[in-house]
Parts: structure tokens; sequence; C-alpha cells
């Protein structure tokens, strides 16, 4: 059977993919952010995954005010990277894995989510700029991504946004569909966006360190209390788009020990500020 073997949590900030593009990322600025990382890439290389189940938001590139998804999930063989306003990513094509992401789309919605079934889509920074960071660059000799992802894209773009309950119990539904897939895959589960960070108004820029690394801490110690936060906590302490963070919960909610089993181990934390006005967060949590 399929399973879960570890969980990534990861900010996405575009201007991280902008700086490795433009061969930026040994400037000073970017320097402490890529070294973050340094772990996470060999982890990976050491820790290679047949799948990755990335969770993301989309930017209005797959989807617009016009028709927005509460959760949405990619069951195509591929997806190219979105232009974004001033071209697509230099990035490869993102291969899919449409056996995987159709058995999850049956199984959550037989577990009453409802999902959107997305058959055709080009995924932005959110979700490239996560597998830039735990990848590095691919060679041109190997244009490729390790292994296969299926998107999943959720709404925290416009209100009404899930509640970070609701994620947490979509996570379980998640790993209980994994692990009822009959071939014996191993599978990690990418929770991305935030931290704190806000991008517009009179508290554009604002970005708060106790908030965020106590929201590791729970995140880590106590998922369930967590996903009890209300969004007007995450929208007055981490900024109007900090409740990207809802996003993590899901991932977090596809691990063991939430199901009885042992606690995760941490494998990796990491938290630096800023990345153009932006909290980075990284968290890496392995399954005994």
């Amino acid at each position: 059977m399929a399973k879960i073997t570890a969980s990534v949590y990861t900010s996405h900030v575009p201007a991280i993919g902008a700086a490795l593009d433009l061969g930026k990322s040994s400037e000073p600025y970017w320097q402490a952010v890529f070294k973050g990382y340094d772990f996470s890439k060999q982890w990976l290389k050491e820790n290679p995954p047949d799948v990755i189940f990335l969770v993301y938001n989309d930017h209005a590139t797959a989807f617009s005010l016009e028709m927005i998804p509460t959760f949405a999930i990619g069951t195509a063989a591929s997806y190219q990277p979105a232009d974004e306003g001033w071209g697509p990513r230099p990035v490869p094509v993102v291969q899919g894995h449409p056996e995987l992401a159709a058995h999850i789309a049956q199984s959550v919605i037989q577990q009453d989510f409802d999902l959107t079934i997305v058959n055709k889509m080009d995924v932005d920074h959110g979700l490239t700029v996560p597998l830039s960071l735990m990848c590095g660059q691919p060679p041109q000799s190997n244009f490729a991504w390790p292994c296969p992802v299926i998107p999943f894209a959720v709404n925290v773009v416009q209100y009404p946004v899930p509640s970070g309950m609701r994620c947490f119990k979509l996570g379980q539904a998640i790993r209980k569909a994994i692990e009822s897939f009959d071939k014996p895959l191993n599978v990690q589960i990418w929770g991305t966006g935030g931290m704190s960070h806000q991008l517009q108004g009179p508290r554009a820029g604002l970005i708060n360190k106790e908030f965020d690394n106590a929201f590791l801490d729970q995140l880590i110690a106590d998922p369930e209390g967590l996903a009890c936060k209300p969004h007007i906590d995450y929208v007055r302490e981490a900024g109007s788009e900090g409740i990207e963070l809802v996003m993590w919960l899901i991932a977090r909610g596809a691990m063991a020990d939430v199901a009885g089993g042992p606690a995760p181990t941490v494998a990796h934390r990491f938290y630096h500020v800023p990345a153009s006005n932006t909290a980075v967060g990284h968290l890496i949590l392995e399954n005994k």
C-alpha cells in the first residue's frame, strides 16, 4: 500500500523564484534564505519520494475571481509553469500522477469533502517555488523535477476561505485515501504558503516573528489545538496573507500521529526574515 513518509512545510515567496531564475541567490540579501534549505535539498536526495502531494494556493493564474474552488485537485498528466505577467519561470514542466490523483479524489469525495477535479491548468510560483527550494535548479542535462507532483489548490485568496479545522480534517481524509491506494508508493505531502505577511494597506510589510514561531511550535506539538485558531487571529496577528498558513494544517493532518501513531521526528526547522517583506518558515517532519 502507499504511505505518507514525511510532510514538508515552506513559504512560497515569488521573489525567491525570481532570485533563483536571475542568478541572485548568492547575493547578501538572499544568502541566508537559501542556506536554510541546504539541509533540505540533501534530505530530499536521501529520502526521495515517489510522489509529492503539494498543497498550495493559486494566485489568479489557473483561477480568477470569476471562479474560485475551495479545494481543487489536479488530475492531469502534466502542468505547464504559468505566465504570471513576466513570462513563465524557466523551470521544468510538472509531471502529474493521474492514477493516484483520481484515487484520492474519489476517496476524499466519498469521505464527504467536495473537491473540484481539474484536468488542465498551469501552476504558478505557489507550486514551483517550493519545488525549486527543495530540489534545486534541475540541470539542463536532466531538466525535470525528481518525481511526479499532484497539485492541490486551496482558496485562501477570496473570502470565505476554509477553516483551519476543515483543512486539518481534510488532511486526515487525504491520508486515508493514500493508504488505500494499492501500490507501494512513498508519498510526501507538502503544505506551502505564509508565514506572516501583508501586501497592502496601512499594515503592508507586517511581520510577526513571535506569532510565526509559536505557530511552528504548536504545529509540531498540538496540531489539533492549532486547527481551532479562528481566521481573525491569523489576520490580526500574521497579516492579511497570513491566512495561507491554514494550508499547512492539511499536510499536518495527514501525519501518522493524528491517527494514533507516534509523534513525528523534526528533521529540520528554519525561520528567516525578511524575504521580500515576507517571513520565510520551513519545517520537515518525518513519520516514524
